[in-house]
């Protein structure tokens, strides 16, 4: 699998370029999450970890993002289907900082399921964690972004919020409103110094997609392999998992002075997927 390392990250994208910068990342003690956030530390932004997981490991991994990268790291368990806490977590966070110049929503659930059957107690609870967490962080930080002029806003979308496939009706419905806020919110602050933009993932190689495919593998009795060619990547040209570095390094530009200009986009990273 081809994966950037941290020696061309650092050369593509300069390091300590986000020296002074403060982050929220929400679901960030695993996948996709944890690899923005510690491709924001490596940029020097101090950052506020958000999820659920063994609180050990959680402490371990805080503490060593820490030490590697010389940041001030948080962490704070606030569950995202509550707008209050929600809000408290803002209030830490700007306690702990002194300001708050990025917000990462990443956080989500998924659940499959037609949607003759699909559970409305999943329905919402999808649209709370994918969607409406974002619009409540949004509003808890968009002021203060505002009023200095500068601030970065990127939701973690998914090729989902572009297209659709069976069974995920509220994740479609979430990951589509996902890209939809961005927009809004990017129009918004455009005059500001705000920018807002989505990224659309498609399949990402982490510990979760991992053991579905072993899962799978088992519960089909096919070759791990197949699973991965057939039902994984079956949809990504490219017929290779993108990377939570890839995710990472993206995200760094995006907070950059660089990407200033690029605000309200919805960028696929997802091996070709949406270009069919």
């Amino acid at each position: 699998m081809l994966k950037a390392t941290d020696a061309e990250i650092d050369s593509m994208f300069g390091r300590r370029t986000l020296e002074g910068r403060s982050a929220i990342v929400t679901g960030s003690t695993s996948g996709i999450g944890i690899g923005i956030a510690q491709a924001l530390a490596r940029a020097g932004a101090a950052v506020m970890l958000n999820g659920f997981g063994d609180p050990a490991e959680i402490e371990r991994q805080r503490a060593k993002m820490a030490e590697e990268n010389d940041v001030d790291v948080a962490f704070d368990n606030a569950d995202m289907s509550r707008p209050e806490a929600i809000r408290m977590m803002v209030e830490r966070a700007n306690a702990r900082f002194g300001q708050i110049d990025i917000v990462v929503s990443n956080a989500g659930i998924q659940h499959v399921a037609p949607i003759a059957e699909f559970p409305a107690v999943r329905w919402d609870a999808i649209l709370a964690i994918n969607l409406s967490a974002a619009f409540h962080l949004v509003q808890a930080t968009y002021g203060q972004m505002r009023a200095r002029g500068y601030g970065r806003i990127i939701n973690v979308a998914s090729a989902h919020g572009l297209v659709a496939s069976p069974f995920k009706s509220a994740y479609v419905a979430a990951k589509h409103g996902l890209v939809g806020l961005t927009k809004v919110v990017a129009l918004e602050g455009a005059e500001f110094g705000v920018t807002a933009n989505a990224i659309c993932p498609g399949y990402v190689w982490t510990p979760l997609v991992e053991q579905q495919i072993d899962d799978q593998a088992k519960s089909h009795g096919v070759a791990r392999d197949s699973v991965i060619r057939d039902v994984f990547l079956k949809n990504q040209p490219t017929k290779r998992f993108a990377t939570v570095e890839e995710m990472g390094a993206l995200s760094v530009f995006l907070c950059s002075t660089a990407a200033a200009s690029i605000t309200g986009t919805a960028i696929p990273v997802d091996g070709g997927w949406t270009a069919h």
